[in-house]
């Protein structure tokens, strides 16, 4: 992994890293020359096309950018920096949803009423209340096994209920999307997502495909805005769980579109800026694998908002840098509930003996 100085440009960072591999990047005029991004071991020309494509959108913009796309019916995958660690933000909420439906899978069950309406408010409008019961009842020791049998192998929980704080890698959340693609349910929610927080991947999907996703977006005392946006694009007209092909209007089913795609980022200087950074890549990538025209434009910059998605704080207190060390963990009683831990007052008045409160006298 090459380490990149505080606010290079993507197309900066695209080069170092085309530069470590021997390709010949030594400035953004030099974008026309089409780095090999993306790799097809069925269709090597189109690989070539949106390797300089997605190339192209970056030239000349700012923060760092990872880029993963896979699209198994083509054998076609795109790796940008896609083993950078990024604070995970609210795509965290992924990984708690593979997992809570997986013990209820292992349990022979189907999710309790409490679960699926914390599920949906969890992952269609990104309530952090409802991640944070979710992640209360889950242990660790489950979570890192979804990972692992996912293939996320440079994914680091967060530690206590910073589940917003969990490390993460465009690789990883990639294998995990393989994994969350196999359950209806997980589909299902992902494609119900509030209309505001619909930004990112979709931004040029045409209305033939169905983008099911799940956004984060927060700023913190270092790297600025994290802005990040998974999906996976299957048929409108497919059974969710199938993904087999697109209704061409005729009853019959082409094989084509089932693609998913990560790109995470930071060192945005607002929301929308990143925003705009990842719908520009999207945009490329939909129209190189799904064709036709883009039905979805870029995301009108009034409808995004410059609030935070409340997933971590902006600085954890006696923290420092998001990608230091984590604090301790901390268990039963002890243990912190919600986004921020208590300040020292707090601790120092549960410490304290209560005074006797006197009674009313008459």
């Amino acid at each position: 992994m090459i380490r990149r100085p505080h606010h290079l440009p993507a197309w900066a960072l695209l080069g170092a890293l085309l530069g470590a591999s021997g390709t010949a990047w030594s400035r953004p005029a030099e974008a026309h020359r089409a780095p090999a991004l993306c790799t097809s071991s069925r269709e090597p020309a189109l690989a070539a096309r949106l390797s300089q494509d997605i190339a192209t959108v970056l030239k000349g913009r700012k923060g760092t950018v990872s880029v993963a796309v896979h699209d198994p019916a083509r054998g076609l995958r795109c790796r940008l920096a896609d083993t950078l660690a990024y604070d995970s933000a609210s795509i965290a909420k992924v990984l708690i949803m593979q997992a809570v439906l997986g013990r209820a899978e292992e349990l022979g069950r189907a999710p309790t009423r409490l679960e699926a309406r914390r599920l949906k408010a969890m992952i269609t409008r990104s309530d952090n209340t409802a991640a944070t019961e979710l992640w209360e009842g889950l242990s660790r020791a489950r979570l890192n096994r979804v990972l692992r049998e996912a293939g996320a192998q440079g994914t680091v929980l967060g530690h206590r209920n910073y589940w917003g704080l969990t490390r993460t890698t465009a690789r990883d959340q990639l294998a995990l999307l393989a994994a969350v693609s196999r359950r209806s349910e997980a589909l299902s929610l992902m494609g119900q997502v509030v209309r505001s927080q619909a930004w990112g991947v979709t931004a040029g999907a045409p209305r033939r495909v169905k983008v099911h996703l799940k956004n984060g977006w927060l700023p913190r005392a270092t790297h600025a805005w994290r802005v990040h946006s998974v999906g996976i694009v299957r048929p409108t007209a497919a059974p969710t769980g199938t993904g087999t092909g697109t209704d061409t209007g005729t009853g019959t089913a082409s094989p084509a579109v089932d693609y998913r795609i990560v790109l995470l980022s930071h060192d945005n200087p607002t929301m929308r800026y990143g925003v705009r950074t990842l719908e520009s890549v999207a945009h490329v990538v939909h129209r190189r694998l799904s064709g036709g025209a883009a039905a979805r434009g870029y995301t009108p910059p009034e409808n995004i908002s410059e609030i935070p998605d409340g997933s971590a704080p902006a600085e954890v207190p006696g923290r420092g840098d998001p990608g230091g060390p984590a604090w301790p963990e901390a268990s039963g009683p002890a243990a912190i509930r919600g986004a921020a831990p208590p300040s020292r007052t707090a601790r120092a008045r549960r410490r304290a003996p209560r005074r006797r409160r006197s009674m009313p006298s008459g």
